[in-house]
């Protein structure tokens, strides 16, 4: 099958629904007199009225026949709503603005998207009462127009490895909209399925490029550290996945990100751990300096003039009072150091 010929895409120029309801109505009415005609005939003894009569007959059922066909062409249009019509399995056109149409008859609404969503309705409307049930149920109709309107689609939580090969839990949501309608519903057979399993595959592939996390100062993205730019990333890639049904991405956000419950504990452990020495590398390191600039400034003033077994036993002494995890307790030595 000729793949541009589906999808390219043919904006009707309807006509006005209510002047073709008027047509309708006045070539319905207009078998009437057809009735009326051929009975008076008849009624006059006229030559031939049985045939007359016949005709008559014949010419007002078509008329009727005909105004009646013609009000199965009226069509409604709410705000950002689309039409997909084909008339004998031939793509027909698409109509979109808001409004009161009329178009051809034989036409049929394309949208096999709306099976689904009819029935995820009735299941629902199942579950409450009967008079819910009536309502929802009417509501629905089997509608086959696309709705143009902004959706947000939950992707749920789901269970990956990560880069480094760790099970983690990683779920998004997808604000998303059909930007050619025509595309949506001859391309794929159900395009909310189909958004919903690349939305899915993207998901998961992401979480497969990318750490959790990474330990000290490297800049490679993870998942916790760069979620913004990782969710732009997926955006472009669904993207380019979905734009032959017909949609269009509007944002990606990554909603839930945790290690998964079995090494959850474990992996806090670490993390803690990672935390403490990162804290104790901070602590030594201003320690050193400081006692550097004790020693430098003694050394400056000329306060005291120590030999290096003296500033040995110095710069342990002030190792152990910074970097000791209890306030230290101080010996008075009122003798000589010497």
């Amino acid at each position: 099958m000729d793949k541009i010929k589906v999808t390219e895409e043919k904006r009707l120029k309807a006509a006005s629904g209510m002047a073709m309801l008027f047509v309708s109505l006045i070539v319905m009415l207009l078998g009437i007199p057809a009735y009326v005609l051929g009975g008076a005939y008849v009624s006059m003894d006229g030559p031939a009225s049985g045939a007359v009569l016949a005709v008559a007959i014949i010419i007002g059922v078509i008329l009727n026949c005909t105004g009646f066909i013609m009000l199965f062409g009226l069509r409604i249009l709410q705000p950002n709503e689309a039409l997909v019509l084909t008339l004998f399995g031939n793509y027909y056109g698409t109509l979109y603005d808001a409004g009161f149409y009329w178009v051809n008859p034989f036409c049929t609404a394309v949208n096999p998207a709306a099976k689904n969503q009819e029935s995820a309705e009735k299941s629902a409307a199942a579950k409450s009462s009967s008079i819910n049930i009536n309502m929802n149920v009417g509501q629905s109709g089997g509608s086959k127009k696309v709705s143009l309107k902004t959706t947000t689609l939950d992707n749920k939580r789901q269970k990956v490895n990560d880069a480094q090969g760790n099970p983690v839990e990683i779920g998004t949501i997808v604000i998303w909209k059909v930007k050619n309608a025509t595309k949506a519903v001859l391309n794929v057979e159900n395009y909310t399925e189909f958004l919903s399993i690349q939305c899915d595959a993207i998901t998961r592939n992401a979480a497969r490029d990318y750490p959790y996390d990474t330990s000290g100062e490297s800049e490679e993205k993870t998942l916790r550290g760069s979620s913004q730019e990782i969710a732009d990333i997926m955006q472009t890639e669904l993207q380019n996945k979905v734009t032959e049904a017909g949609l269009e991405i509007l944002d990606v956000r990554i909603t839930h990100l945790a290690y998964a419950p079995e090494i959850a504990s474990a992996m806090l452990q670490r993390q803690q751990a990672e935390a403490v020495i990162d804290a104790r590398q901070k602590i030594v390191e201003g320690a050193v300096s400081m006692v550097e600039m004790a020693l430098r400034q003694l050394s400056e003033n000329q306060i005291v003039e120590l030999d290096e077994e003296r500033k040995a036993a110095m710069v342990s002494n002030l190792l152990v009072v910074l970097c000791g995890n209890k306030d230290a307790q101080p010996v008075v030595n009122s003798g000589s150091i010497y």
